[in-house]
């Protein structure tokens, strides 16, 4: 009878989380842009609901940025880099990775062949652009494993100035901004690229980060978001045209410029660095090789000084 009694209240207890909703705020790390289609997604068509979550959707961008709303406890989860990520740890915010989205880099640097560049040697005493607003952890990184002294030239995110040639080089990334230079009329074969994948710099970008606290206050309400956000995707790559008029949506509701062919492509790469076709890893999984290979790229590059271990940085829970 002891043992109904228990069983009764753990299924009665499960019954009454079930139906509880849930409020999370989340923080992009950039503005909309169909980067975050699986979270527009999830919310569009109801994919958090079903899970019993009642999600706020906050965009970052060059002004304030998502680490900071996550480190003063202004939002619950927060989107950024891997590379970013550590770093902050490394800073005594104790943020942990719930969901690992990225497995693989977009990061490069282009160039115009006309610059007489063919190799990374070929950089040096260049004006090199590298973005002011964040993410800069990698391009650094390459830079200096390479030697290479340059002037660097912090940009935004437009591509203006390298296209006026005002710069030499340029961090871009393959799903953005790469592709809006390929836009203004220059071809492929008309540049140089420096994929950061190529050169042992293949770190995976994206992830869901949360403030250790905030996780083990409710770790069921970070795996539902994480397991809802991945079911976004998962739409979200099954059904591109669908998805790029809602990301348009949402990049018309906050005045920002929307192109339909160029939210196409970042759709498109961004499924090619998520789903990582040949990669094994589980929806959702750190490797903690490519978490290895980041910690040491930020050692050798003296980003950090303390490392987290692996097991107190993730805690992905897909069962």
């Amino acid at each position: 009878m002891k043992n109904l009694l228990k069983y009764l209240t753990i299924i009665l207890y499960c019954v009454s989380y079930a139906q509880e909703t849930k409020t999370v705020t989340f923080a992009t790390h950039w503005l909309p842009q169909a980067q975050f289609a699986g979270y527009y997604m999830a919310i569009e068509k109801g994919i958090y609901e079903k899970y019993n979550l009642d999600v706020d959707l906050i965009h970052t961008g060059p002004i304030f940025n998502a680490q900071n709303l996550l480190k003063d406890k202004k939002v619950d989860y927060a989107s950024m880099f891997l590379s970013t990520a550590i770093v902050q740890w490394s800073k005594d915010i104790k943020l942990i990775n719930i969901g690992q989205l990225s497995q693989r880099s977009a990061q490069l640097f282009v160039a115009k062949k006309n610059r007489g560049i063919k190799e990374p040697e070929d950089l040096n005493g260049l004006k090199v652009g590298i973005w002011k607003s964040g993410f800069e952890e990698i391009p650094f990184a390459f830079l200096k494993y390479y030697n290479l002294e340059v002037e660097i030239v912090p940009v935004a995110s437009t591509v203006t100035l390298f296209l006026l040639d005002g710069l030499d080089v340029m961090t871009t990334m393959w799903y953005n901004e790469y592709h809006r230079i390929l836009n203004s009329g220059i071809n492929e074969d008309e540049l140089v690229t420096f994929f950061f994948s190529d050169y042992n710099l293949d770190l995976p970008e994206d992830g869901i980060y949360c403030l250790k606290e905030t996780y083990l206050n409710d770790p069921e309400k970070a795996k539902l978001f994480v397991l809802a956000t991945l079911e976004g995707y998962e739409y979200a790559f099954n059904n591109m045209e669908e998805t790029v008029d809602v990301v348009l949506k949402r990049m018309r509701e906050q005045n920002i410029a929307a192109n339909r062919a160029h939210q196409s492509w970042m759709l498109n790469r961004i499924k090619d660095v998520f789903t990582a076709e040949g990669k094994q890893f589980k929806k959702g999984e750190l490797l903690q090789s490519d978490f290895d290979r980041a910690v040491q790229v930020l050692l050798d590059t003296e980003k950090i000084t303390v490392v987290p271990k692996f097991n107190e940085f993730i805690f992905f829970n897909a069962e």
